[in-house]
């Protein structure tokens, strides 16, 4: 993706937010009528009770043998629960999973355009926001293994849909496979393997849990499940898009056509980015993520966790771990007096060897800073192996030609090739180093696997495993290599606003 600068990098800096002026109407306490109990009182005086009368069992033998026969046999409880699967992209396998919930009778199973539409999101996470495992353990055993997070929930929800929002939920399960065959396709030049056992039963295992918590709740409602790791995923906008497009609204109202109220909409969700504290001598670990804080910021809505939003609990102290409030958007205007030049080429043929992770920007560098200056490039990514690089590399050299190594060159081993190699032909051999954190590459990659326009290279999505391999296996390129100079680079987003809506959302 585009960047250049010769600055050092802000540093990030965990961040400290209170979410005061909280709805009023929200966190009001509802008050709920309590119901008459039926009384079934016999009244003598309408009519006597014969002198003996046989007493008849409530309980049928059905009942019964019911009772005893154990849930995995039991025949499946039917749900007015509607299931949709949708593909992120046109031609691949679907990875969204819809749930629809609309019980009978309620003004959203009529089509009639009359009826209003509800501009106000109440959106919520599933585990841990709005239920958690009934046997108390991190992963729920069973589709029966839930229970509602807190005794207020339901009504909260209740309350919520009676007040003119639409209930959503939104849900990442990376453990899901919708199409284990087509999953199994994936890796080219190899057969397909058959899928793992236990995939299918999972997939019924969460629409049975997720049909009976619909159902308890009772409300029309849209759960919206992420099984991939695409545009769908929290904390991408992808699900947040389909809902807009499900309720019939634009992202942003306008005078005719009125679309999704963002200021009185909200998402509450545990993945908040909290980081670790003592809370009666006991320690609460940190979040394992803050991917549906980063949602809210996204889409543009108030953000609260589940002890903030349920409990009235005080917010706590949170930290990102990439944080896009320090690379802001800093327009296309020319500044007064030009910045030097990042790079610049010396009177002879020269080697220059890129060190930096993936993600960095390197090939965007050599392209928008050193292609213009006569370098080829000379990328592993292109050439597919390490030999068939230091082979194009000396023809170029031995043609006359000036070369950069646009690869990863995290330690003095792999930089010492091409030193030997610059050594060999009688050129001098320099060194750019590319001096980023891992989650600023780790956000560049997301967006450039994301994006179409902003992966020109149409390179693959890269795992963690290769970030983690490259930053134990870094160090610093010192003079003493045999360099002729160093040259640090950190990152600023540098392109278009449109180009900037993209890259400025988060992914991960």
């Amino acid at each position: 993706m585009p960047l250049s600068s010769n600055a050092t990098p802000p540093a990030v800096t965990p961040t400290l937010v209170t979410d005061s002026d909280q709805d009023q109407l929200l966190h009001s306490p509802t008050l709920v009528a309590k119901r008459k109990a039926d009384s079934n009182a016999h009244d003598p005086a309408i009519s006597p009770p014969p002198t003996k009368r046989k007493v008849l069992s409530s309980v049928s033998k059905s009942v019964v043998a019911s009772f005893f026969t154990p849930a995995s046999q039991k025949p499946a409880v039917k749900s007015s629960v509607a299931w949709d699967e949708r593909a992120p992209a046109v031609g691949v396998p679907a990875t969204l999973l819809v749930a629809t919930f609309c019980p009978e009778g309620s003004r959203e199973t009529s089509s009639s355009s009359t009826t209003p539409k509800r501009r106000k999101v109440a959106a919520f996470d599933l585990d841990s926001t709005l239920i958690t495992t009934a046997s108390g353990k991190k992963h729920a055993v069973s589709a029966t293994d839930w229970t509602w997070w807190d005794a207020t929930v339901p009504q909260r929800l209740r309350t919520l849909y009676d007040n003119g929002f639409a209930v959503i939920i939104f849900s990442n399960q990376g453990g899901l496979v919708l199409h284990p065959e087509a999953d199994s396709k994936k890796e080219k030049g190899k057969a397909p393997s058959k899928p793992k056992a236990g995939v299918q039963d999972r997939v019924a295992s969460y629409k049975q849990k997720c049909a009976a918590v619909l159902t308890e709740l009772g409300l029309p409602t849209t759960l919206y499940a992420a099984t991939g790791k695409d545009r769908f995923r929290k904390p991408r906008p992808g699900m947040w898009q389909e809902m807009i497009k499900d309720l019939g609204l634009s992202g942003e109202g306008h005078e005719h056509h009125p679309g999704l109220d963002l200021a009185g909409s909200f998402f509450v969700g545990d993945a908040a980015g909290r980081v670790a504290h003592v809370r009666n001598g006991k320690l609460v670990p940190k979040d394992f993520s803050c991917s549906d804080r980063n949602l809210a910021a996204n889409v543009g809505v108030r953000f609260e966790t589940p002890e903030e939003y349920f409990l009235g609990e005080a917010p706590r102290e949170f930290a990102r771990g990439f944080d896009l409030a320090e690379y802001p958007f800093v327009g296309t205007a020319v500044p007064a007096a030009a910045p030097a030049p990042i790079f610049t080429k010396g009177d002879g043929q020269e080697l220059v060897v890129f060190c930096g992770p993936p993600g960095a920007g390197k090939s965007t560098f050599a392209r928008l800073h050193m292609e213009p200056l006569g370098f080829e490039r000379v990328n592993q990514d292109t050439l597919k192996s390490k030999d068939r690089c230091i082979k194009r590399a000396a023809a170029l050299l031995q043609s006359g030609k000036s070369v950069v190594i646009d690869n990863t060159n995290p330690d003095p081993g792999s930089r010492a090739l091409w030193m030997g190699l610059g050594k060999k032909q009688n050129v001098l051999v320099r060194c750019v180093w590319f001096k980023m954190s891992p989650a600023i590459c780790e956000h560049n990659e997301a967006v450039r696997s994301q994006n179409k326009s902003l992966n020109p290279d149409n390179r693959e999505p890269l795992p963690r495993i290769a970030f983690n391999s490259y930053f134990s296996r870094f160090q610093e390129p010192k003079a003493s290599e045999g360099f002729s100079d160093i040259i640090e680079v950190a990152f600023t987003f540098s392109g278009t606003e449109e180009d900037y809506a993209l890259w400025g959302t988060y992914w991960l």
